[in-house]
């Protein structure tokens, strides 16, 4: 069961430069978590952290803000967070402070002081991911443990959230009486990672709790974008602070918003990945200001990128079946103009009501006048681009028509769960999907999602047949610069696979042969 209802107020929205995501004023969202290296010291830790602000041009500290006090934990992961106005032209200076808090006093110097770190807040911005970690000192000769910032652009979002939600039949993790459970929301990153985002109350001795209803910011959830990932964990409080983990699912705000049905009964993956993609490469590199040398979009007037590229070389030969060359194009991962809105597929032409570019010139151009328009943002989430020709898909299914879906992106996947249950779906109906990575991301996802080894699965459900062919665009660089050949081998491989899926689908169909007609229906999407 979950109710969630909204509150909307004004909200007051800036300039909008699609070249500049960074303008003065803005809003920054930092996250603070620790990691304290020696258990023996830290045993019963109840951590806080205080940041204090250095005004421009004086050596004076003045206190921002504290966290909330996380109890019995080596490793606290604070959910109040620093909201901090942001100037490129200034050098902001902040200061951590971290303490061991042993009584209800707020005077500090009541309380164990563990350690401090100092940095700007641009040097946070700037870091690989936006995410910083670094040493906490202050303590001679002692290893204070590790402090982590994530820092994240606020959206003008104004929306608020009411929401209720309860479980059934939870795992029982006490050995005396059941479970004391309580849960822990999370919003996805660009980069594959996770950021608290609130915690409910601990519900004691009950495997079908209903937790009190809570009111949480939009923006807090998912920063404005309805489509975000949210992740929700389960635990089992204990006293010690080693709480057992009982299970996870994924969802939305979108999802969460349509309240109390069928759509909000999730089930728990009890068991949790066996890794975290680690994406090395900053997330500014990837997207990237694209009249910049440094993104992958960069609009150079002297050569393609490697998306125009990988497009000009995959659409010139499957355009030939697809006899009126109309293809609908879309970018997924942008704000778009006037007020900076979120959209994960959004017509490259800017007209909602027909996407479709003539020939893959069109869609080129198309391409590249967007990205004079729109900024590109993260997180990249594949499923709604799936989804959407799915929809498309699912409405001529008798064989009359085969959709292609090409995805030319950077590897980075925001959506993993609901990506591999679109493709599960997507995998009953007259389509298939080709994935083109660009960039040196290590496409791990993709390769999970190409399914050549083991086929895709989503709940417990196998996808019903391959859809996804993936090839990375690296590997067919010509170093000698012959890249007629290189794009020449690039199509030949990424196609491959396309007359088998086909022919798959219409065989487990019975469906036959027929006269002559258009049969292809191409969709491009860039990210």
């Amino acid at each position: 069961m979950e109710r969630i209802k909204n509150q909307r107020t004004m909200a007051t929205i800036g300039d909008f430069d699609p070249l500049n995501s960074t303008v003065p004023a803005t809003k920054i969202e930092v996250t603070v978590s620790c990691s304290t290296k020696n258990p023996k010291t830290y045993m019963f830790l109840f951590a806080v952290v205080v940041l204090y602000v250095q005004g421009l041009g004086t050596k004076e500290w003045r206190e921002f803000g504290r966290t909330e006090v996380i109890d019995n934990t080596l490793n606290p992961d604070f959910v109040r967070k620093f909201v901090l106005d942001f100037f490129f032209e200034e050098k902001q200076n902040l200061r951590f402070d971290v303490y061991n808090v042993d009584t209800r006093s707020s005077n500090l110097s009541k309380h164990d002081f563990l350690g401090q770190m100092f940095c700007t807040l641009g040097e946070i911005i700037g870091s690989s991911g936006s995410r910083l970690e670094r040493t906490l000192s202050g303590i001679p000769g002692k290893k204070c443990g590790t402090i982590i910032f994530t820092a994240e652009e606020l959206s003008n979002c104004r929306d608020i959230a009411t929401m209720q939600l309860c479980a059934n039949k939870l795992d029982k993790k006490d050995f005396f009486g059941k479970s004391d459970p309580f849960l822990v929301f999370y919003r996805s990153n660009e980069d594959g990672t996770f950021t608290i985002c609130h915690k409910t109350e601990v519900i004691k001795n009950n495997l079908n709790p209903v937790w009190q209803p809570f009111t949480i910011p939009v923006r807090a959830l998912c920063n404005g974008d309805y489509d975000r990932t949210v992740k929700v964990d389960v635990y089992d409080w204990d006293r010690d602070g080693s709480h057992d983990f009982i299970g996870e699912f994924t969802t939305s705000y979108r999802e969460l918003s349509r309240g109390q049905s069928q759509f909000n009964v999730y089930e728990q993956i009890i068991e949790k990945e066996s890794h975290i993609l680690d994406f090395l490469q900053n997330s500014l590199l990837s997207l990237g200001n694209p009249s910049q040398p440094t993104s992958l979009h960069y609009m150079s007037p002297y050569q393609m990128n490697a998306y125009a590229m990988a497009l000009k070389a995959v659409g010139e030969i499957i355009q030939d079946y697809d006899s009126d060359k109309l293809f609908p194009a879309y970018g997924f991962g942008a704000k778009l103009p006037p007020d900076g809105k979120i959209s994960h597929a959004f017509p490259l032409n800017s007209n909602t009501e027909n996407p479709n570019c003539v020939g893959i010139d069109g869609v080129l151009e198309a391409y590249f006048q967007s990205l004079r328009t729109v900024q590109l943002y993260g997180p990249t989430n594949f499923s709604p681009v799936i989804n959407q020709v799915a929809r498309c898909a699912g409405e001529v299914t008798d064989g009359s028509q085969y959709f292609v879906l090409l995805m030319i992106t950077d590897g980075v996947i925001s959506d993993m769960a609901q990506t591999k249950e679109a493709v599960v779906n997507a995998a009953s109906l007259p389509m298939s999907v080709i994935i083109v990575g660009v960039g040196p991301a290590e496409f791990d996802a993709m390769e999970e999602l190409d399914g050549d080894e083991v086929r895709v699965s989503s709940k417990g459900r196998l996808a019903e047949r391959d859809i996804v062919q993936f090839v990375p665009f690296r590997d067919y660089i010509d170093r000698s610069g012959n890249q007629v050949l290189s794009m020449a081998r690039l199509a030949k491989d990424v196609l491959a696979e396309i007359p088998d899926q086909l022919l798959s689908f219409m065989k487990s169909r019975g469906i036959e042969p027929r006269p002559p007609q258009q049969l292809l229906q191409t969709f491009s999407f860039f990210s």
